[in-house]
């Protein structure tokens, strides 16, 4: 008996930790049954093998007798196996819906582990496969808590919206799009500030429920001005912050591929970002990036009033960014503007972040913001972290743009390397979320970068093979290819080749752990 109570002793510690290792899975897929589903037994399939060694017990519990000691002794190498890595990217966040979902999770393997030792006196041969069920154990736990968090997020967001009603005088900006969102509220959050008390939300606090937080932690009767980031990955998630927050202005950003897993269409993509235009009142403005062609052509067609911003064609845009120099200590421009020229210096990289700023400023100057404040608030910007922020270390220079790649964006980026001296290289576990289409960008980015970098290093051999592939498609060299598990080895191995001069890393995507 006793080999029996500490056999199931340690399969429920192998069962909790590999509970905690799926809540913290869950947690990185947003909460999102079926994309955690999707992932465990696709991206983290071969995780699944360690809980799976519990199986080997079997044998032993069958025989029973001496053997079932040896039963015992592989459920402690399975707890060993299932306990969860310590160097994560993102550790698991002990929020109180994780706190609520381990204890409904334990509950849930505590019975599965101890009625049959209990009840039936001994233990079933089955049990050995609870820890494999942690996927589903933790999901049956979500369903059951669902109610309760429904109640607790309705009444966080009942709280928001009433804050908000009470601030008659409080203006509500908007800012959606496939990428470039979080950068241009960035950047218009400092414009506004030379004359506005201003409030934005925080780094990526883009869900219904982040924002919620935001206004209920960070909202003050002060604030004249919030700055409010939309994130999307279904149709209606725009709307349901809008009907929050209502809006009085809008800024889409861009339209691009991005979660096209979730969204299956550029289409299904433009409806959701535009239902921001749909939610403005009579005489809000909606400001449009016209450099984007899926937002220029929905918002010709659909929303003739809108005020362009880009670089692209000045005949589309009242805010025209033009004469544009880019260098590694930054950029400089003219915007053409309906009152006059603004000439313009920023510390910030790229073209693409000239068409954040000429959108921040087409805002700003909008809302009656000096030209001089808008001017002064761009010279003093500092990039976002990990969009296109120049690191300078012992290695040499970093371009850290690992913030959740897209096409367009990947493109920008290299744009940027190219125009560096010294060793140029690209260091990338490629872009995910792309749907079918995520091999045949991956297979272009590989191609564009091609003329762009001197070397390439692929973190993740499986990702990153349509890469390879593009980068040997545009005549590549081979030997310029580094393919490594390791971003640092690969970046160490890059920089051997350096010889002791200049190079310069363009650190571009970092998958999260629930992709490795």
């Amino acid at each position: 008996m006793l080999s029996l109570v500490v056999y199931t002793l340690f399969i429920f510690l192998a069962s909790a930790a590999a509970i905690l290792r799926q809540e913290h899975m869950f947690q990185l897929n947003s909460y999102k049954p079926r994309v955690h589903l999707k992932r465990t037994f696709t991206v983290q399939l071969s995780w699944l093998l360690r809980p799976a060694v519990a199986l080997l017990a079997v044998p032993g519990l069958i025989i029973g007798g001496r053997w079932r000691w040896l039963s015992a002794a592989i459920a402690v190498i399975a707890l060993l196996l299932c306990m969860p890595p310590k160097n994560v990217k993102k550790p698991l966040v002990y929020t109180s819906r994780v706190k609520r979902l381990l204890v409904t999770s334990g509950i849930i393997t505590a019975a599965l582990c101890f009625l049959p030792l209990i009840l039936c006196r001994g233990v079933s041969f089955l049990t050995a496969i609870i820890p494999l069920l942690s996927p589903l154990i933790v999901l049956l736990a979500d369903l059951i808590n669902r109610p309760i968090e429904k109640s607790i997020n309705l009444g966080f967001i009942n709280e928001a919206r009433d804050m908000i009603a009470s601030s008659p005088e409080l203006t509500v900006i908007g800012v959606t799009g496939s990428f470039g969102k979080t950068s241009v509220k960035f950047i218009l959050g400092k414009m506004l500030s030379a004359k506005y008390g201003t409030l934005i939300t925080p780094e990526s606090y883009n869900t219904t429920l982040g924002v919620v937080r935001t206004i209920r932690e960070k909202m003050r009767a002060t604030h004249e001005y919030f700055v409010c980031e939309m994130g999307a990955r279904n149709r209606g998630d725009i709307k349901e912050i809008c009907e929050l927050v209502r809006p009085k202005h809008g800024v889409i950003t861009a339209i691009g591929e991005q979660h096209l897993e979730s969204f299956g269409s550029i289409e299904a993509i433009k409806d959701t970002k535009f239902e921001l235009a749909d939610s403005l009142p009579a005489g809000g403005k909606l400001f449009v990036n016209t450099d984007s062609p899926g937002a220029l052509d929905r918002a010709q067609a659909k929303y003739p009033g809108f005020i362009g911003y880009g670089t692209l064609d000045g005949s589309v845009c009242r805010y025209f960014a033009h004469d544009i120099t880019v260098s590694d200590a930054g950029s400089h421009f003219f915007l053409r503007t309906p009152d006059g020229e603004l000439e313009m210096n920023t510390r910030l990289l790229g073209r693409h972040n000239v068409v954040n700023i000429a959108g921040a400023a087409a805002v700003a100057l909008e809302m009656g913001v000096e030209p001089l404040g808008v001017s002064s608030a761009a010279a003093r910007l500092e990039a976002v972290p990990h969009r296109l922020q120049l690191i300078k270390n012992s290695r040499g220079i970093v371009i850290d743009d690992a913030y959740n790649s897209n096409p367009a964006g990947a493109r920008a980026a290299l744009d940027v390397l190219a125009g560096f001296y010294g060793l140029r290289v690209l260091v990338t576990p490629g872009m995910v979320e792309l749907g079918e289409k995520e091999d045949s960008e991956n297979r272009a980015l590989g191609e564009y970068a091609a003329s762009r970098c001197d070397t390439a290093v692929l973190v993740g051999a499986r990702h990153t093979q349509p890469i390879r592939e593009g980068l040997l498609a545009a005549g590549f060299d081979e030997n310029n290819i580094i393919v490594t598990e390791d971003l640092i080895a690969g970046m160490n191995a890059a920089g051997l080749r350096a010889g002791g001069g200049r190079a310069v890393y363009l650190l571009e995507n970092d998958l999260p752990d629930n992709y490795l």
